[in-house]
């Protein structure tokens, strides 16, 4: 039996704790950056599957807005299920991903070749704060003051 894709989140990190719980840092349905720098330096991808029976392969990308290019992928992840009542929690790390262009990039979560999610990724591009002038230092005075 496929299972379900119960959630699928994007964040800056999943720490696991001793008991067992899964702690997403982060959480986020965006990303801002400069212009400058394209790189996104870490993100992090939790998946919970459910209600599922058998061994499958899941596999993860970011496409760019133009629905064709990959800006990243992941290595298939292998989820075994031995009962519909087991849960299977996966978590992939991409690093250094280039987003060389603003808009709407998609999350795209496949089991076994199929396609099981997509959702939006909004990419924001900004110009980089340049330093603000600074005026004199308290106790100072100013030039040709």
């Amino acid at each position: 039996m496929i299972p379900d894709l119960q959630a699928s989140v994007l964040c800056d990190d999943v720490r696991q704790e001793r008991n067992g719980k899964f702690m997403l840092i982060g959480i986020f349905d965006g990303l801002v950056q400069a212009t400058n720098q394209p790189v996104c330096p870490r993100i992090c991808l939790m998946n919970r599957w459910c209600m599922g029976e058998g061994e499958f392969t899941q596999r993860s990308r970011i496409v760019a807005p133009d629905g064709v290019s990959v800006v990243g992928e992941g290595q298939p992840v292998p989820i075994k299920l031995s009962n519909d009542q087991q849960i299977a929690t996966t978590v992939e790390v991409f690093i250094n991903l280039a987003f060389h262009q603003a808009g709407t990039h998609w999350v795209e979560i496949l089991l076994d070749q199929q396609l099981r999610m997509r959702y939006p990724l909004h990419v924001r591009k900004v110009h980089p704060q340049t330093p603000a002038a600074h005026g004199p230092r308290a106790g100072e005075t100013p030039p040709g003051g």
